[in-house]
């Protein structure tokens, strides 16, 4: 009895390890073969764009000169100056936005800032659509208008391909880029391919202003935008992928600003997989969404450095329970799900990759998975909470 418990406990891990990879599997193989268009609006009503600032004197004005290119007579640009100490504010101004500052340092984050920004859009005539870009960001030609008019015509919140120019700073630079590249363009395309929702990724957002100001804007969240669109899907507006449109930034040269961002981040998504996955799955079964259980799919798959730890994990131990016991199913499962990784990570650095790493890089993916360890030993012992900016004033 005691060995079939065993065998069943190992079994279930496996697959437990095996649904996240078959999802990113899935992603990857779909988003190779061609790209698709999403559909494109004919036109596009007015939109506001809210830039949530906090000390961004170094960057800001290039971001903002990015975006007034797109502006017509009837669209806004609200710089939020949020809690500042520089002189992000004076600026913006310069730089022809329409500033409103917030101070409160007993609640800081973005999410505070957002719903700062959209009162005060709505109080001063805002426009059919709200478009949220980060203070560090620069708007390719074109892509306001696109997900403005995707925003307007589908009544849902709309995405844009938000990316992060490579770098080379560091060995393990190379293959931080791909990774990146892989969550926020290959795997939401691969989504969309199949006309499945995807994540909101934190810039290059919008929303029809009426659906926007329906949710609690002000909150700590870490990932405050991710959990923003996790509340709309339950509403049935699951976030749209626009891949045309382009939002890029820069990671941070400082390590040790790049370490406290990624934590952040990995930080606020692990949290969010577990306080809302289970949740979002069981109304996706309550209500046969398609779309819903399409987004809860996408979000158990971790990172992807966590992700291979598992995927080891999860063939070490179906390894040695079943030679240990005699039973081929642990490492049967185990296995097949190792290879189908390793198959759809082929695929990735074949189709998109190579343009980010070389073979070579490739054979450091042991060292990049080795420094991502601490942060999630981090995240079990002690997760951080609280929202940090990230110092970029190194640039």
């Amino acid at each position: 009895m005691m060995v079939f418990l065993i065998v069943c406990a190992s079994v279930a891990v496996a697959v437990a390890v095996a649904v996240p990879i078959l999802v990113f599997a899935i992603q990857i193989l779909v988003a190779a073969p061609t790209r698709q268009l999403s559909p494109q609006a004919a036109g596009r009503p007015g939109f506001g764009v809210i830039v949530p600032a906090h000390d961004e004197e170094q960057g800001i004005a290039s971001t903002l000169q990015s975006i007034r290119r797109e502006l017509t007579g009837s669209d806004r640009l609200v710089v939020v100056a949020d809690n500042c100490s520089d002189r992000t504010a004076e600026i913006a101004a310069a730089a022809g936005a329409e500033v409103t500052s917030r101070d409160d340092p007993t609640h800081r984050g973005k999410g505070f800032a957002l719903d700062h920004g959209l009162q005060f859009l709505i109080g001063t005539g805002a426009p059919e659509v709200v478009i949220i870009v980060d203070a560090d960001c620069q708007v390719a030609q074109g892509a306001l208008s696109r997900i403005t008019g995707l925003a307007a015509s589908t009544g849902r919140p709309v995405q844009a391909a938000y990316l992060m120019t490579p770098s080379r700073s560091g060995d393990l630079s190379p293959i931080r880029n791909l990774a990146w590249f892989t969550k926020n363009y290959v795997r939401p395309l691969g989504w969309l391919k199949l006309g499945l929702p995807t994540q909101l990724t934190g810039s290059g957002m919008a929303f029809p202003t009426h659906l926007l100001g329906s949710v609690r804007l002000a909150t700590d969240e870490l990932v405050e935008d991710l959990t923003l669109g996790l509340k709309l899907a339950l509403r049935g507006r699951a976030p749209l992928f626009c891949p045309e449109a382009v939002v890029t930034s820069q990671f941070p040269d400082d390590v040790g600003a790049e370490k406290s961002q990624r934590t952040r981040w990995e930080h606020g998504y692990l949290h969010s997989i577990i306080t809302h996955a289970p949740r979002l799955f069981s109304e996706s079964i309550k209500r046969l969404d398609l779309n819903l259980l399409g987004l809860v799919l996408d979000l158990i798959v971790p990172p992807l450095s966590l992700l291979i730890v598992l995927t080891l994990v999860s063939l070490i131990q179906g390894t040695l329970v079943s030679l240990w016991t005699g039973t081929a199913a642990p490492f049967a499962v185990s296995f097949v799900a190792a290879a189908v990784f390793v198959l759809a990570v082929l695929v990735l650095w074949f189709r998109f990759g190579r343009d980010f790493c070389s073979a070579a890089d490739l054979l450091k993916v042991p060292l990049y998975v080795l420094a991502k360890i601490p942060l999630y030993l981090k995240f079990i012992q002690n997760r951080q909470r609280v929202w940090v900016r990230t110092n970029r004033d190194s640039r």
